[in-house]
């Protein structure tokens, strides 16, 4: 599984990245996990709001962060694709 969270370094967007690992070592998951600040590379997703949260190539979320639960159903929703 590939994950993005996209967004230039706030305060929320680093939030995002330590919400999606903790939620892959609680599921026991492995994933690639990137964090993307390049304000061209995060306009190529269409993405206007961050952070936002990218998986296999697939917006899931932008915006507001999620709670936990919200979250670990999203990637869960994924690992059983």
């Amino acid at each position: 599984m590939d994950i993005k969270i996209l967004g230039a370094g706030c305060a929320n967007c680093n939030k995002l990245e330590q919400m999606v690992l903790e939620v892959l070592k609680n599921l026991n998951e492995e994933a690639d996990v990137e964090h993307v600040k390049d304000f061209k590379d995060i306009a190529s997703y269409g993405v206007m709001m961050t952070p936002a949260l990218v998986i296999n190539g697939q917006v899931k979320l932008t915006g507001p962060l999620p709670s936990k639960e919200k979250l670990k159903n999203i990637i869960t929703g994924e690992i059983k694709k």
